[in-house]
């Protein structure tokens, strides 16, 4: 995939996701859909971009995004399984998600 269509790929999947789970409690039986076609764009997104260098700290990063990846597809499961578990799902992959993205850049400096 070419970085820019993977970068516009992962902003329109993120945008579908923040909305459909923000849009879960109008109880419309398409949201849970949409949540879990965004949800997996984004995982695919996360990991299809692997960190090949020697950093050890970045490494450890990747892993942590790559866990937080995986995360989304499994709280779009409990969504459609109609458990409230989904929400602590998405709250633990958005907290690795902005963990990695602030360390990640600091470390990069």
């Amino acid at each position: 995939m070419a970085a820019r269509f993977k970068n516009y790929f992962f902003y329109a999947c993120a945008i579908f996701l923040v909305t459909s789970a923000a849009l879960y409690i109008t109880d419309n039986k398409y949201i849970p859909y949409i949540y879990a076609v965004s949800g997996a764009g984004v995982a695919v997104a996360y990991l299809s971009n692997p960190y090949r260098g020697n950093n050890l700290r970045l490494k450890r990063l990747n892993i942590q995004q790559s866990i937080a990846a995986i995360l989304l597809p499994v709280s779009s499961y409990l969504m459609f399984q109609k458990r409230n578990e989904w929400i602590a799902a998405l709250f633990v992959s958005a907290i690795l998600q902005l963990y990695v993205a602030i360390i990640s850049r600091r470390t990069e400096k």
